[in-house]
């Protein structure tokens, strides 16, 4: 009897046999939920410490390092045809990691300069995202529409966070 269902009888087995394009999508959703979590454990150090920028934060890791990246990369698996080279993939995802921490750290220092680079970073990531779906030929569908919304709607609010940030400590 043969079954269809991935072998897990020898470690790297399971992602092997995952298509490559997949494969191209674990580190986002890796890293996206360890800021999930980080973001959660923030928000439950917050009130008894007093970290008054804390709910920001918090919500800063869970939404745009964690479940915007998850949908982002992930999504970017799901839609390509072919997977993006490696060199493409750090790109997005070092930029992506490198603006949020960015935009973290202007925050916490009161540096809308800092904020402001790591929203330029977040776009740029976006635009390389963006390309290598025109390149790789994504898919066509409701999962396509929703990807460019969702990439649409951070590269929208990324502005407003920013004029946010310099009203705020500007």
């Amino acid at each position: 009897m043969t079954s269809s269902a991935p072998s897990m009888s020898r470690p790297g087995t399971v992602t092997q046999e995952l298509p490559a394009a997949w494969r191209s999508g674990i580190a986002f959703v890796a890293v996206g939920s360890a800021a999930i979590v980080v973001g959660g454990l923030v928000a439950a150090v917050t009130r008894p410490t007093g970290f008054d920028e804390g709910p920001w934060v918090a919500a800063f890791l869970v939404l745009v390092g964690g479940v915007a990246q998850i949908l982002v990369g992930g999504g970017q698996a799901a839609l390509v045809a072919d997977a993006p080279s490696r060199a493409t993939l750090s790109v997005e995802l070092a930029t992506w990691n490198l603006a949020c921490a960015a935009t973290v750290i202007g925050t916490l220092i009161a540096s809308p300069p800092l904020t402001t680079l790591g929203g330029v970073a977040l776009i740029a990531s976006l635009v390389v995202f963006l390309a290598a779906l025109l390149k790789h030929g994504a898919r066509p569908g409701w999962v396509r529409t929703v990807y460019v919304a969702v990439v649409g709607f951070v590269l929208l609010s990324t502005p407003v966070g920013l004029v946010l940030a310099w009203v705020r400590h500007g």
